[in-house]
């Protein structure tokens, strides 16, 4: 991403909430603001690989789970809402 910057200077007889409103409506018009807001919650694509792995994680640890299960270490799941364990 690239940054534009943004610079104002402070014109004679010009009062500073003058310069800041100028300055901000000069960072309104060139679009930073909307462009740090638009990229705020952007994740990035996960690769295949880790896909993969975490796959592979889930099946293992569902498998060391049933085989717990089997052998009376754990409680068994339930399923659905509610209810005790």
């Amino acid at each position: 991403m690239t940054m534009i910057g943004v610079a104002v200077k402070k014109n004679e007889n010009e009062t500073t909430p003058s310069l800041m409103r100028r300055f901000s409506k000069r960072v309104q018009g060139s679009g930073i603001v909307r462009k740090a807001k638009s990229l705020r919650y952007h994740l990035r694509t996960v690769s295949k690989q880790k896909k993969r792995n975490s796959a592979l994680r889930r099946i293992a640890n569902k498998e060391e789970r049933e085989r717990k299960e089997k052998l009376g270490l754990i409680q068994p799941r339930t399923r659905g809402r509610g209810g005790s364990r």
